[in-house]
């Protein structure tokens, strides 16, 4: 797809550290509140720290660009899509922040990328049927194409537009850079070559080459003369070079290359293109947890489409996407749950925050400073997760009472075995040492789960941890007193 190269002030600063799963949170937490304002949403805020360098809210669309030809340029442009979904209600107070077309034609740009990402998925559902061994890919051969044995058998060149009232006609830029760019990536006479598919979100207008290339039932010959007739007609000097290497094919070379175009147009756009996709899933979506199902789905997918980008792996195949679809379904069956929080989401800044949480204080009781910061994520992931859960009514909030209560009765019964092997004179170090091995077996517990076959080992130890932070269980065989001293002072 064809993007404009954004001025300085709206490249993405190259030392952004950018993690996809990171990103669709952000997707994630902007969508549940795009109409308030971004200083009103301290989640999504928080969110954004280790994303990229704190700046004014003000100052986000400005900030947030796109790599142009980097190898990041999905991740950054889901971003730009999310500031702008989030700041949509902002848009009209221009002056504090002097922005002007430039923010429009690179959110335009975002929007086009994400479109063309989103819409590989669907191809790829789409396609489960009659290209089972398909595979798609991303920017490799086309914007989007589909691969037989490593082998491209048809591109798609796929072009969004934002409420367009326009309809496609055979003059209009969006068809000669189409063509263009497949002359450039493989030969127009032959014959063997791939399917050449544009996508649209347009409609075509009746009469013409690309209404006459119209799936199911296109007609070439007619397309053709009216191709040839556009390019000697037209006098747009921004698609003078397309149409002038399209005039300058032989005509056999040039009835090949049109034989094997196809244009479907009125594409669902990028407002509907979820809708589409969980019609395809249907019948994979578990019932009530539709939502919770297609955000792990999207966060598989965007993790995806970057490392196509970064040529970790070049295409995804059917095979691999029904499988993964098959692996998170399964995550919602009575005897499991679905993981919705990374270790990577740990915002930076959390770290600051629960630096005098008391469950901070029970391990440094103990001398584990060391474990401090692990600490820290089990017990975000955990308490995240709960929420997560709990937002998406995966669990009752009596079968985690149950679970903390099992963890606690459990703790409680190793503590007491602690304190008889102490005895009544222990030293303030042999009390420490204790403390720290009842901490680091009670971490290491797996025997009670929230469910049977949830074994993520990060919600056991970040639900001792919240235990701990309520002063419930504790480390120290003097935690109590200490805890109480705690709290007096906080008071006071």
């Amino acid at each position: 797809m064809d993007i404009a190269t954004p001025s300085p002030d709206h490249i993405l600063p190259a030392t952004t550290d950018i993690t996809p799963r990171s990103t669709v949170l952000l997707k994630r937490a902007s969508t549940t509140d795009a109409q308030t304002p971004l200083a009103q949403q301290p989640l999504l805020r928080n969110r954004l720290t280790g994303l990229l360098p704190v700046h004014p809210q003000q100052q986000l669309l400005t900030t947030v660009g796109i790599y142009p030809d980097g190898t990041d340029n999905i991740a950054a442009v889901i971003l730009m899509f999310d500031y702008c979904d989030v700041l949509d209600g902002q848009h009209q107070n221009r002056e504090t922040v002097g922005m002007a077309s430039s923010t429009h034609e690179a959110s335009a740009s975002a929007l086009g990328y994400t479109f063309q990402a989103q819409l590989a998925l669907l191809e790829l559902l789409r396609g489960q049927e009659d290209r089972p061994d398909g595979a798609i890919s991303l920017e490799l051969h086309d914007d989007v194409a589909w691969e037989e044995d490593g082998r491209p058998v048809e591109l798609l060149q796929v072009k969004h537009h934002i409420r367009s009232v326009r309809s496609l006609g055979d003059k209009d830029d969006d068809v000669w850079r189409t063509i263009q760019s497949w002359m450039d990536t493989h030969a127009p006479g032959d014959e063997y070559g791939p399917m050449l598919t544009l996508i649209t979100t347009q409609e075509t207008r009746p009469g013409t080459a690309m209404a006459a290339l119209k799936a199911p039932n296109p007609a070439p010959a007619q397309a053709l003369d009216l191709l040839i007739a556009a390019a000697q007609e037209s006098e747009a000097r921004a698609t003078k070079d397309a149409r002038a290497a399209f005039l300058a094919l032989q005509p056999a070379q040039r009835a090949v290359f049109v034989q094997r175009m196809r244009v479907i147009d009125g594409s669902p756009s990028i407002d509907d293109l979820d809708t589409q996709v969980r019609v395809k899933l249907r019948a994979a979506l578990p019932d009530g947890h539709a939502d919770s199902f297609m955000w792990q789905l999207w966060a598989w997918w965007y993790e995806q489409t970057v490392d196509m980008l970064q040529k970790r792996h070049t295409s995804v195949s059917v095979t691999r996407l029904m499988q993964r679809i098959s692996r998170i379904r399964d995550d919602y069956t009575s005897d499991r749950l679905p993981t919705l929080v990374a270790r990577e989401d740990f915002p930076q800044e959390a770290e600051t925050e629960r630096a005098d949480a008391c469950f901070v204080h029970q391990l440094l009781w103990v001398g584990a400073s060391r474990q401090l910061n692990k600490a820290m994520v089990d017990y975000y992931r955990a308490y995240t997760q709960t929420v997560a859960w709990l937002e998406d009514d995966l669990v009752g909030l009596d079968e985690l009472a149950r679970f903390e209560d099992n963890l606690a009765d459990e703790w409680q019964r190793e503590f007491d075995w602690m304190l008889d092997d102490l005895g009544e004179d222990a030293t303030d170090r042999e009390q420490e040492q204790a403390g720290k091995a009842l901490l680091r077996k009670t971490l290491d517990q797996t025997r009670y789960r929230i469910r049977e076959a949830y074994d993520e080992a990060f919600f056991s130890r970040g639900k001792h941890h919240e235990l701990a932070d309520r002063g419930r269980v504790g480390w120290h065989p003097d935690f109590e007193e200490r805890v109480k001293n705690l709290i007096r002072a906080a008071h006071a």
